[in-house]
């Protein structure tokens, strides 16, 4: 295919995007499928161009001046082209007399706006950083000053962090594997490899295929994911339950930091999210990992607690909620759920993330810690579900996350937020990673 068909094509995902609503992933796929014709080059390159529009859909339809009325594709698929990736009117109008699979011709407006008529800078906040406008009052509460700045940060592409597994390998063995294909210490996270994202038709490399991955001497996982990991601070020989454990990620670098000694519990919800964790641990070999499974509908569930976790209750050392949300912290590498987001889904995320607090803390012995840990950089899902927990459980107590951040991490290199001095927040704007929040609370002895 040519820059034209591609630039096409692009288009045409877009306005099914908006159109149907349908997520980015699933209208690539099917774009594909219908068009078995383009090479995996092509399928990349109109994946590129689909998810740099949408990280900056916002910005990109006002500089446009476009009516949102019509479709959303052909303006935000130009104003890419231009500003993220170096064309100009003259080179698009020449690739699209040069292939006929192509856009109509560029219109004497859209010449116009890409020449540069509007100002972003004249632009309100909201739309300079790519926030919908009705979460942006949020935004703007939980980072003040700096909330365009962070907006900004969830613009660019994510890199590709992988996490050495130290029940295989090392990071020096495994960085001597991954140097040809770019691979570099992350700065935080002390077993953590980031292979940077590229731009324009760069592609990061399908690690998955690759023999350091397929021997689970690495595993893919954001270096935020890794820190939130590294902070649970899970010893050998420990009990630690992973409540929302989905598909393992955290799991098994609690196993691994846990030196296979003791039992992790992977338990969630949906047996389905949990599905693919029998393999990852057996790759990594992980064998002090227990999942647990939802009961099944019509079962009775046992006394004393969820189904299958009873004999759990008030034994753990460690419990671990990685809560649902709306995923804000993710909004680089999921670009389509930021637009998808809506005041009824996020009252239903602030809901269950009650529910499983809830639920979590009676699996925790005295003196045993429960973690909170969201992938959202909204106050309301993060310290607005702590606050309320603590107030409701006076057996429980908030210790402090930035010490624990001291001991592990350091205090010279990059520092994640603080409202309160004791939970942290990490974001792409302020530690390079995905958004997430952190907080740690103790259940009380008896006196």
């Amino acid at each position: 295919m040519k820059l034209g068909g591609r630039i096409q094509a692009a288009i045409e995902v877009l306005d099914d995007v908006f159109e149907q609503h349908t997520p980015a992933a699933h209208a690539l796929r099917d774009w594909g499928k219908a068009h078995r014709f383009a090479g995996s080059k092509d399928r990349a390159a109109i994946g590129g161009i689909v998810f740099d529009a949408l990280r900056r859909k916002s910005s990109t339809l006002w500089r446009m001046d476009a009516d949102t009325d019509t479709g959303l594709g052909r303006p935000l698929v130009f104003g890419t082209m231009v500003w993220g990736w170096g064309e100009t009117v003259e080179t698009l109008e020449a690739a699209f007399a040069d292939d006929g699979h192509s856009p109509a011709p560029l219109t004497k407006t859209e010449k116009t706006s890409l020449a540069g008529a509007r100002d972003l800078a004249m632009a309100p906040d909201w739309i300079r950083a790519d926030i919908p406008e009705w979460l942006w009052p949020a935004f703007e509460n939980n980072f003040a000053e700096n909330a365009v700045a962070e907006g900004e940060a969830l613009l660019v592409r994510p890199p590709l962090d992988l996490r050495v597994n130290l029940l295989k390998s090392d990071r020096a063995k495994a960085l001597a594997k991954l140097k040809d294909m770019g691979g570099v210490a992350t700065e935080l996270a002390p077993n953590g490899i980031r292979i940077k994202a590229g731009t324009k038709l760069d592609r990061l490399p399908n690690i998955q295929s690759d023999p350091v991955f397929l021997t689970g001497e690495v595993e893919i996982q954001d270096e935020g994911s890794q820190i939130v990991s590294l902070l649970v601070d899970a010893k050998p020989g420990e009990r630690v339950l992973d409540y929302c454990a989905g598909g393992g990620g955290k799991t098994l670098a609690l196993a691994a930091d846990m030196k296979n000694e003791g039992t992790i519990f992977a338990y969630d919800i949906d047996k389905r999210r949990l599905a693919p964790l029998y393999a990852r641990a057996t790759r990594a070999g992980a064998d002090n990992v227990e999942v647990i499974q939802p009961a099944q509908k019509g079962k009775n569930p046992e006394k004393g607690g969820k189904p299958g976790l009873g004999k759990l209750r008030g034994t753990m050392d460690r419990v671990l909620v990685d809560a649902p949300c709306t995923g804000s912290g993710t909004w680089r590498r999921k670009p389509d759920a930021k637009w998808r987001l809506s005041v009824a889904t996020l009252e239903v995320r602030l809901a269950e993330q009650t529910t499983v607090l809830d639920q979590a803390k009676q699996y925790v012995r005295p003196g045993g810690l429960l973690f909170y840990v969201t992938c959202s950089l909204l106050a309301e899902e993060n310290e607005g579900q702590i606050y309320p927990f603590l107030e409701d459980n006076s057996d429980f107590e908030l210790l402090s996350a930035g010490e624990v951040w001291e001991d592990k991490i350091g205090v010279e290199k990059s520092m994640p937020w603080s409202e309160d001095g004791c939970t942290l927040t990490m974001t792409p704007a302020s530690t390079n990673t995905d958004g997430f929040f952190f907080a740690v609370m103790q259940r009380k002895t008896q006196a």
